[in-house]
């Protein structure tokens, strides 16, 4: 069994940068989750990164509502069903990091459950990498290298297949 770490407001306030005092306010307002054990409080690793998205607005941040079919959990997303591992119900949000998503060019059998034909809809060249915007019903981004953008020939309206594992999608409220 792995163990989640769990910080105190003291940590997550010289993580942020910011003052204990604004930290026990967050978790006051509902903007940071917290654990209540004894008279203490602490803040998971899930809870902080959570709160990092949220704040963020990153790509690939997706609002749902987790249902279940065949044994599996799934968030909806407007037509697109994500496989998710969580303990969770109900309307969630959920993040995937775009460099945890694997582009092809065609469908191959692997261990990840998650894999969606999608059409390039943009393309945003960085100095040596390149994030890859599909629609797969859903916009869904993906951070490959400028190498691999080159040497598939990817371009906006080619056809890919995105894939990500479901231990890859982080599911939060």
């Amino acid at each position: 069994m792995v163990e989640e770490l769990l910080y105190t407001p003291e940590e997550i306030s010289k993580k942020l940068r910011i003052t204990k005092n604004t930290v026990y306010e967050m978790i006051k307002r509902g903007d940071l989750d917290a654990h209540r054990l004894g008279k203490h409080l602490r803040i998971s690793e899930a809870q902080y990164e959570a709160f990092l998205l949220k704040s963020k607005g990153s790509e690939n941040n997706y609002q749902g509502t987790i249902f279940t079919e065949n044994n599996d959990k799934n968030v909806k997303i407007g037509d697109v069903a994500i496989h998710v591992h969580t303990d969770l119900s109900g309307g969630v949000r959920l993040y995937i990091r775009p460099e945890d998503i694997i582009l092809s060019l065609e469908s191959f059998t692997s261990s990840a459950r998650n894999i969606f034909k999608g059409t390039v809809v943009d393309l945003i060249e960085q100095e040596d990498s390149a994030k890859v915007i599909l629609d797969i019903g859903i916009p869904l981004t993906s951070l490959i290298t400028k190498r691999s953008l080159e040497k598939m020939n990817i371009q906006k309206g080619s056809e890919l297949y995105a894939v990500f594992k479901t231990m890859s999608v982080n599911v939060y409220k």
